[in-house]
């Protein structure tokens, strides 16, 4: 027998049958692994009622899903932070979304949502996503060296990783949040000109000095011909657990006066908190609650989904 056809194979699978053999490729494009497994038992359960040995293979089309690049012009002001609340905040309006630490030399996304100890399966040579407790999946460079291991890497390496991050098994995951390192160097390079994101969102503490790096950071992305989604204001006042007075120690309103100042969207104010300090140390992003800690995160989310609707759903 020699045919190319089995009946009652699922949709995107084919077949070739000879010598009681059924070669089965399966398309897997979009699937996520648990999905893609129960694809292939269900071709295999065709081939093998049929008295067949089954051998398959899986393929997948690239899928082309948003990379929104989460960046500063310096380090210190919780784009991280910023990075992994807004991802929670996001997934919990319905969005799929994952988190790629492209902060090479410095990975701090496993600590933030608690996995530290965690290890991703791959397969293909590529990883699978870490399932984290706050629902969204994350692959970061921190979770493949010894916790204190330096990561020194030169330009090349560094865009390898990078590479590798995003061509991890994603499935239908979409958007990808990246969390750059600070500055305007290697990695950014290399996503801009190889990876392309839809967008950019800038994090800059209210101080004059950070807020000059970041103008850098914007003028970055600009020059790259990535939108810029917008500018989030960090640590922007501190209320004082005791009597509640409100104070400033970083100054307040520097990044939406440099917003409109530019003709960029404000998308929110974060306030300097001891929750949200706590609850990232402990890797319990607050934006996965309901409490004050996620209200800022919350709005910002809400303003970076409204961008997304307005640029391709």
């Amino acid at each position: 027998m020699n045919d190319t056809s089995l009946p009652g194979l699922p949709a995107g699978a084919t077949a070739r049958v000879a010598d009681g053999r059924a070669s089965i490729i399966l398309d897997v494009t979009g699937l996520s692994a648990e999905a893609a497994d129960a694809l292939e038992r269900q071709a295999r359960g065709v081939a093998e009622a049929a008295g067949l040995e089954a051998r398959v293979a899986r393929t997948a089309s690239r899928v082309a899903r948003r990379l929104i690049a989460v960046a500063s012009g310096k380090g210190g002001v919780g784009k991280s932070t910023v990075s992994a609340n807004l991802a929670v905040a996001l997934a919990k309006r319905g969005r799929p979304v994952g988190v790629v630490d492209a902060d090479i030399s410095g990975p701090s996304q496993p600590r933030l949502f608690g996995v530290e100890d965690a290890t991703p399966d791959a397969a293909d040579k590529r990883m699978f996503p870490v399932q984290t407790p706050a629902g969204v999946g994350l692959v970061s460079m921190g979770m493949l060296v010894p916790r204190a291991q330096a990561i020194a890497w030169r330009g090349p390496m560094l865009a390898g990783a990078l590479s590798q991050l995003l061509d991890a098994h994603w499935g239908s995951t979409d958007p990808l949040i990246l969390d750059l390192p600070p500055g305007t160097g290697d990695v950014q390079l290399t996503m801009v000109q190889k990876h392309r994101p839809v967008g950019a969102v800038i994090v800059s503490t209210p101080q004059d000095l950070a807020l000059i790096d970041a103008r850098r950071a914007i003028d970055f992305f600009e020059k790259a011909g990535v939108p810029i989604i917008g500018l989030i204001e960090n640590m922007a006042g501190y209320a004082c657990p005791h009597c509640g007075e409100v104070s400033d120690p970083f100054g307040s309103g520097g990044a939406q006066a440099d917003a409109e100042r530019l003709g960029l969207p404000f998308l929110g104010r974060i306030p300097l908190s001891r929750e949200v300090r706590a609850a990232s140390d402990a890797g319990t992003p607050p934006a996965a609650g309901n409490g004050p800690g996620a209200t800022a995160f919350d709005a910002v989310a809400q303003a970076v989904d409204q961008w997304l609707r307005a640029n391709g759903g």
